[in-house]
């Protein structure tokens, strides 16, 4: 089957199918302990960012502190 003809089948599901077949598929990549695969550019920009952490030039933020600061609209 080619991708234009399981398009095709999955448009013919009903939303709660689509729902399960998502879920299911999320399901499979998180058991297949895969690595995606890490661009050299957002490698690099990793270790940027760690290397300054680790220089002090920056903190870390919990996670609560994040979200109030998004929910208030702060950046």
């Amino acid at each position: 089957m080619n991708s234009q003809q399981l398009r095709s089948e999955i448009d013919n599901l009903a939303l709660s199918e689509k729902l399960k077949l998502v879920e299911d598929i999320w399901d499979t990549i998180a058991a297949s302990n895969a690595e995606l695969p890490l661009p050299d550019w957002q490698r690099e920009e990793l270790k940027k960012r760690y290397q300054s952490y680790q220089a002090g030039e920056q903190g870390l933020h919990s996670w609560q502190n994040v979200h109030e600061a998004l929910r208030k609209g702060n950046q």
